[in-house]
């Protein structure tokens, strides 16, 4: 006999009359056939094993992917940022020309200047030349003095007021001094 025989209600058994008794008795069969708890741990620990050594497996096929992918990002901001570089010195290149070229007219106009200026107090008296040495720049006027003939020179300075008249001499002193530094700051 395989099963209860149902054709004749006499001959179930109580249990077997009533509406409840199959689906109890397929919860008794469900957990008699349930592993126990610790068969259940045992599942769960494989299982994660399973999934870290899978985690692993997977980080290990995709690491020289993921390595090139970030070399590949770090070359593009390197390149990014070489080509920043070069805009940056081809400005500084190009301020460096303009500013050489201003410098360049700036010596010559001083040099025309300066010849012109040199010119005019070669021309003047002393004693009108010295007051005007005086209210200029003490560098300015030692230069203007130096490219002065001595006698000429001489004369200026003993016009000027004694302490400027050094001043423009201690200037023309250093600038023949070897040990002077020639950064004139």
């Amino acid at each position: 006999m395989i099963g209860p025989d149902t054709s004749s209600p006499s001959r179930l058994r109580p249990w077997e009359r009533s509406s409840v008794a199959l689906p109890v008795l397929a919860l008794l069969g469900l957990l008699v056939a349930l592993p126990s708890a610790d068969a259940q741990e045992q599942v769960r620990d494989t299982s994660g094993l399973t999934s870290e050594n899978e985690v692993q497996q997977f980080c290990g096929n995709i690491a020289d992917a993921a390595r090139d992918r970030r070399y590949a990002l770090q070359k593009q901001d390197l390149e990014k940022l070489q080509g920043e570089v070069n805009d940056r010195i081809a400005v500084m290149e190009t301020r460096k020309a303009e500013y050489e070229d201003w410098i360049g007219r700036r010596n010559e106009f001083m040099k025309q200047a300066e010849n012109g200026l040199v010119d005019i107090f070669k021309t003047m008296k002393p004693d009108t030349a010295a007051p005007q040495l005086a209210e200029m720049q003490a560098g300015l006027a030692a230069a203007i003095v130096m490219r002065l003939p001595p006698r000429q020179s001489g004369l200026i300075l003993s016009e000027m007021d004694a302490k400027k008249a050094a001043a423009v001499a201690s200037i023309i002193a250093s600038a023949a001094d070897p040990n002077t530094s020639k950064d004139p700051s």
